[in-house]
């Protein structure tokens, strides 16, 4: 997308994002922050990392710590087959991987078409949520991906992969 485009997007009110699933539900990120998207392969674990980091892998001679957000987000068995992706990101000065079920496609949201997320009980952590949006049938989650790779507990990242 030029950044022509993303003017003309800004001035009309509609904001572009990938949207993938996890689980039955499906979510959403800011299509600014994705760099590429790969099928899942074999990634080099890390001693004593979260159980959501599932370790890094080397692109093009970057080691990129990869993130699975079916762990990360509590969503039970996490399992992984032909469908299973892994979206790189660019956000905050670093790139990151994050595993997912399954990417969807690239969606317009109307700005008006964000609602806040709802105010659930406090043991739900909603910190890295945007908002929820309905597309036609679907309703989709909207990630607030930055704040959830510059998080303090994905500070961890940083350092593991350093160590390596």
């Amino acid at each position: 997308m030029s950044s022509n485009s993303a003017v003309v997007d800004a001035v009309q009110g509609q904001h572009e994002v990938l949207t993938f699933t996890l689980g039955a539900e499906e979510y959403a990120i800011d299509i600014l922050s994705v760099q590429e998207i790969r099928g899942y392969d074999r990634v080099t674990a890390i001693a004593n990392a979260p159980p959501f980091i599932k370790g890094v892998i080397n692109l093009r001679g970057d080691i990129v710590p990869i993130i699975d957000l079916r762990i990360k987000f509590n969503l039970g068995h996490v399992s992984y087959d032909q469908f299973t992706v892994v979206i790189i990101l660019n956000v905050g000065q670093r790139v990151v991987g994050v595993v997912v079920d399954a990417v969807s496609d690239v969606v317009s949201l109307a700005v008006a078409d964000i609602k806040p997320p709802p105010q659930l009980s406090s043991a739900l952590d909603l910190a890295y949520l945007k908002g929820v949006a309905t597309c036609g049938e679907r309703m989709l989650i909207l990630v607030d991906i930055e704040r959830l790779i510059t998080s303090d507990e994905m500070g961890l990242v940083d350092n593991l992969a350093a160590n390596r």
